[in-house]
């Protein structure tokens, strides 16, 4: 809307993308701070609550009267906020926004599931929710190919020319880093604000990075590739601004939880926006978090297959340090840290080519 307002009245500055960025991101953060305490209400009200896995660590069990599925109200406010601002000629800002939907969607089922069974481990199988979002991938990475033409070239850190050039193979990439970083943001999301921050961060990265790839002069001065990508920072923006508003109401101790319908749509966006800042080897460091967490799942459960023998305490690595007695707070922050220092290292690593 905005973006025609500029394009019908001759308002220039309502085209540029840091305008409308900011723009984006406060009506994302006021449109959450507006909704959620009313969703928390009706949640209450209607029993829309956390179920506990019973394996958790004990100070677990006191979440059980948390509502859940605030996923849905930052995304419906990042959606609004985008449609607000984006300019819809834009294939890549479109497909931007269609991946909010589509994984949104398959976390709502899911969170349904389990509340409706009031049984944590009773949502979605775990077949079921990876076909679904293969599936929700695939949509994106064929709308990608086809529609928007996206280069199709790996790029890694530090080199200036792409190493090879993928073709089809492309899709396949595409489809593994969307259903992978879902699923990573996914695990992580166990703890008040764990995932929340992290994620933030990552937003900024991402942001940083694909207005640099959108703008031919700063491109072109880092040595990193050049496409019509920086619409795509506005609908980053409305995600940002939808997750500072949710973490007031998720800090410890939270208030409602994500669920599903907002860490599957989180770590699927974050996939996408490595995919189309030809940051997906770099998605390693920036989501350096989610990598670690899912790893400490690999290594616990192959680990268990083959000698019969745990690494960690528990899996994922932050329920690890609650049984060790650390505080919650103290594992909050602490990954928090690690997170900003990752992302700083990757912006860094920009200029290394």
């Amino acid at each position: 809307m905005l973006y025609f307002l500029h394009d019908y009245l001759d308002i220039n500055i309502l085209g540029y993308i840091t305008i409308r960025s900011g723009v984006s991101f406060f009506i994302a953060l006021i449109t959450t701070l507006y909704l959620m305490p009313r969703f928390i209400k009706w949640a209450q009200r209607t029993s829309r609550v956390q179920p506990i896995n019973e394996w958790a660590p004990e100070a677990h069990q006191a979440k059980v009267s948390t509502p859940t599925m605030g996923g849905i109200v930052f995304v419906f406010a990042t959606i609004l906020a985008s449609i607000l601002t984006i300019d819809f000629t834009n294939h890549y800002a479109l497909a931007a926004v269609l991946t909010l939907i589509l994984f949104s969607l398959i976390g709502f089922q899911d969170d349904y599931a389990k509340i409706k069974k009031n049984e944590n481990l009773a949502g979605l199988q775990a077949k079921t929710k990876l076909i679904l979002q293969i599936s929700a991938s695939l949509i994106i990475a064929v709308f990608l190919y086809v529609f928007a033409d996206f280069n199709t070239e790996l790029y890694i850190p530090f080199l200036k020319t792409p190493l090879i050039d993928m073709h089809y193979f492309a899709l396949i990439l595409w489809v593994l880093v969307m259903v992978a970083t879902s699923n990573a943001v996914n695990l992580t999301d166990g703890l008040d604000g764990l995932a929340t921050v992290p994620s933030l961060v990552a937003l900024t990265s991402f942001g940083i990075i694909i207005y640099i790839t959108g703008n031919a002069k700063i491109s072109a001065y880092l040595l990193m590739p050049n496409f019509d990508v920086g619409e795509v920072v506005i609908v980053a923006a409305a995600l940002m601004g939808s997750l500072a508003g949710f973490l007031w109401f998720n800090c410890h101790p939270a208030e409602v939880f994500m669920g599903d319908s907002g860490s599957l749509t989180i770590g699927a966006f974050l996939g996408y926006l490595a995919i189309i800042s030809k940051s997906e080897i770099l998605l390693l460091l920036i989501g350096s978090i989610f990598v670690i967490e899912t790893l400490s799942v690999i290594l616990q459960v192959g680990s268990y297959k083959l000698r019969k023998k745990r690494v960690f305490l528990m899996a994922p690595i932050h329920h690890h340090f609650e049984m060790k007695n650390w505080a919650e707070n103290k594992i909050i922050v602490r990954f928090w840290i690690i997170s900003v220092l990752s992302n700083m290292l990757a912006l860094i690593s920009l200029k290394l080519r």
